[in-house]
């Protein structure tokens, strides 16, 4: 993984989405504007799929432009300029990346993509995206695109050929049942790109090259599960040597991840288990699945830096998700005390709500449009705003996270310590101790001593380490901690607060932790 890549926070943004574009492409678009289709027939005359070549043929991108020369050319909207005003807020937020969803040529929502070579003019064109690349770098903000390379658009110039074409029509997986091209997941409008075909990862490979040599830092690979991952390593193998900073990370929900990267070659992939683990055991008052999920996360990090989130422009909002607004503090608190990458979703910053729908546009809700500049932001948002930069900032104090290993010196159904520790061995760490419950908890003195025992035989067996520790500190297992509040504190090891849930200097004992409330104890 690239160095600068290791210690990276993001700020995930959809364009489409933030700037209020249109919701499909303006007309005039695609080349099928030429009267009598006579553009479809245009990269037919060149044999072999040397059409495929042609934009690489025009100097400095001079490719770019030529759709927009075509008659009845769609306007171009300029609206990557709209993000140029929210970047000093990304940099104030402690982010110093900027992870762009897709921005290239597409019918609707961006990821049925028709020319990966040009700037959806919805968005802008190549000057815009020059415009704002150089504005992210100037604020030491790295860019990455999203790229969708398992499937197209219909209007796809490769695709509207494949009936007339034989060259073009190896691009595409043909249906199971020989009738008609694969889709993806059953979207119709989503043709499935065969990835045996050599063109495609031809393609592939110069669509890489050409958007890091305008100076984006790496990609996110949309759908990755879906592409058989020596596909990707085959990309890498091209790429890499002519971009060796760049960074890339796919999408994969299920399955094995550490095995996907290996394969594959990727630096990264998404943490969705992660990601469900953490808003499903805040809501169930059950953090043994956190708790299970860590040891799994942990054994991702001796082989890769997972992509962690808590948000994103596929699923529902964490403010819309959990059961109890005051737990998100909890949520965010595990998000930037874990080892991983973390990223964090535009709006959920400001604890927008949004609910994600299985429909026709139902991601429409979590993908709005900001204003013009932050400050006509609601201000109902900015504490929660305050909150990351507080969090942000304490994981910028402590880039070793980034691979710290974390166990469970305690644990019970709605109490919990997540000990997080550098795993070159420096001793530094940090404990985050989660109270989930209606009543304070006073962590016991075991909690501190840096085992984590109690914590893998919890997670094995079923038995909560609140059992054990209940009978040394009078609390019960099921973490009535009425009792506990009355034991006289442990010591915590030499650690201190160094953010709560009231504040980064609450006062009192470090180990007690109010109702709902969360801290973190580290080394000062």
């Amino acid at each position: 993984m690239a160095p600068w890549a290791e210690h990276a926070i993001w700020w995930q943004v959809y364009p489409l989405g933030f700037t209020g574009a249109e919701p499909a492409a303006l007309p005039g678009t695609f080349p099928a504007a030429l009267p009598d289709g006579a553009a479809d027939a245009l990269p037919a005359a060149f044999p072999d799929g040397a059409a495929d070549a042609l934009p690489a043929a025009f100097p400095d991108g001079a490719a770019d432009a030529l759709p927009a020369a075509f008659p009845d050319g769609a306007p171009v909207r300029h609206r990557l300029r709209h993000l140029e005003a929210w970047l000093d807020y990304a940099v104030e937020l402690g982010c110093s990346g900027l992870q762009l969803g897709p921005v290239f040529a597409s019918e609707t929502h961006g990821y049925d993509t028709v020319d990966h070579f040009r700037i959806d003019p919805r968005l802008g064109d190549d000057a815009d995206f020059d415009r704002l690349v150089s504005a992210a770098r100037a604020r030491g903000l790295h860019v990455v695109l999203d790229g969708v390379f398992n499937h197209v658009g219909r209007g796809f110039e490769a695709f509207r050929r494949a009936g007339a074409d034989p060259a073009a029509a190896a691009w595409f997986r043909r249906a199971p049942d020989g009738a008609g091209h694969a889709t993806f997941e059953g979207h119709h409008h989503l043709v499935a790109l065969d990835h045996d075909e050599p063109a495609v990862l031809d393609h592939v490979v110069r669509v890489m090259d050409h958007w890091l040599g305008r100076g984006a830092s790496g990609w996110r690979l949309d759908a990755a599960y879906a592409v058989p991952p020596r596909f990707w390593r085959q990309a890498l193998d091209r790429v890499r040597p002519l971009h060796p900073g760049a960074w890339f990370v796919g999408e994969v929900i299920h399955g094995d991840y550490a095995g996907y990267v290996r394969e594959s070659g990727l630096d990264s992939v998404t943490q969705y288990e992660l990601w469900k683990a953490i808003w499903s055991s805040i809501n169930d008052g059950n953090l043994y699945e956190l708790a299970w999920t860590l040891e799994r996360h942990s054994g991702l990090l001796g082989a890769f830096a997972p992509l962690t989130f808590v948000g994103n422009h596929d699923v529902t909002r964490l403010a819309s998700r959990l059961d109890d607004a005051r737990h998100l503090g909890h949520a965010l608190a595990v998000l930037f005390t874990v080892g991983g990458v973390p990223s964090v979703y535009y709006g959920d910053e400001q604890g927008l709500r949004g609910v994600k729908e299985d429909r026709a546009g139902g991601d429409d809700a979590v993908r709005p449009a900001f204003p013009d500049r932050p400050e006509e932001l609601p201000g109902a948002g900015w504490p929660v705003y305050r909150l990351h930069q507080r969090l942000i900032g304490l994981r910028r104090r402590h880039p070793w996270l980034t691979g710290a290993r974390t166990t469970l010196p305690h644990l019970a159904n709605r109490t919990a310590a997540l000990l997080s520790a550098d795993p070159a061995g420096s001793g530094r760490r940090l404990l985050t101790l989660l109270n989930l419950g209606d009543e304070p908890y006073r962590f016991p003195p075991e909690t501190f001593t840096g085992s984590s025992t109690g914590a893998s035989t919890g997670a094995s067996t079923g038995t909560s380490t609140g059992t054990s520790t209940g009978a040394s500190t009078g609390a019960s297992a099921d973490d009535s901690a009425g009792a506990s509040i009355g034991a006289l504190p442990g010591g915590t090891g030499g650690l201190t607060v160094l953010e709560s849930s009231g504040g980064p200097s609450s006062p009192g004992d470090p180990a007690l932790v109010p109702a709902h409330g969360w801290t973190i104890l580290g080394g000062r």
